[in-house]
């Protein structure tokens, strides 16, 4: 969708970001431990996201891994979100909640998407109010994006009725994450 504003438009908006100060590890939990180590086999921290986890590619969530959970962790949960969107608050690409505490990742497709339908089960919207994996979609001329796979440990299952959103997610979160853990991805389009 954002791939159809003007480059020019893109361009002008490159100064508008909603700030990685408003992802949720940073404005909701900051003070939780970052001890839990997030990877990816398709691309290191901080560097781009192979066009396959895009709009531009096949639209598949990319796989992922982890380690660090902390003893005494019922539930994880993924919140995958777009510092750099030129909006008041950062695009939500993904919410996955009651996460398999003993497990380590997820594959390639896990998250339902436009290219996958996906293998889990408890899927919140994305800020187009669908419940899945929304692929990066970054306006031309805009800049890089920075987009945060960010995966807290909690205490308790969340247990959470419906499709939530980012607001109910984090809220049913308040005062259970044990730890936390970030990737960031990028990705451009010129």
């Amino acid at each position: 969708m954002l791939e159809k504003i003007p480059h020019v438009v893109g361009e002008a908006l490159s100064g508008l970001r909603a700030g990685i100060g408003k992802t949720a590890c940073h404005a909701e939990f900051e003070g939780a431990p970052d001890t839990i180590r997030v990877t990816s086999p398709a691309f290191a921290d901080g560097a781009a996201m192979p066009a396959r986890f895009t709009q531009d590619g096949e639209k598949l969530s990319p796989p992922l891994a982890w380690s660090g959970v902390p003893a005494g962790t019922a539930a994880l949960v993924l919140l995958v979100e777009d510092a750099d969107s030129p909006t008041p608050k950062p695009i939500v690409h993904a919410i996955a909640w009651d996460l398999d505490a003993t497990g380590d990742g997820l594959p390639e497709g896990a998250l339902a998407s436009p290219g996958s339908d996906g293998t889990v089960e408890e899927i919140g919207k994305n800020t187009f109010l669908k419940a899945g994996y929304l692929p990066p979609d970054p306006p031309t001329g805009h800049g890089p994006h920075r987009y945060l796979f960010q995966l807290y440990a909690l205490n308790r299952h969340l247990g959470l009725d419906g499709i939530p959103g980012r607001g109910a997610l984090l809220e049913a979160m308040h005062g259970h994450v044990l730890a936390k853990g970030v990737l960031i991805g990028t990705y451009e389009r010129r």
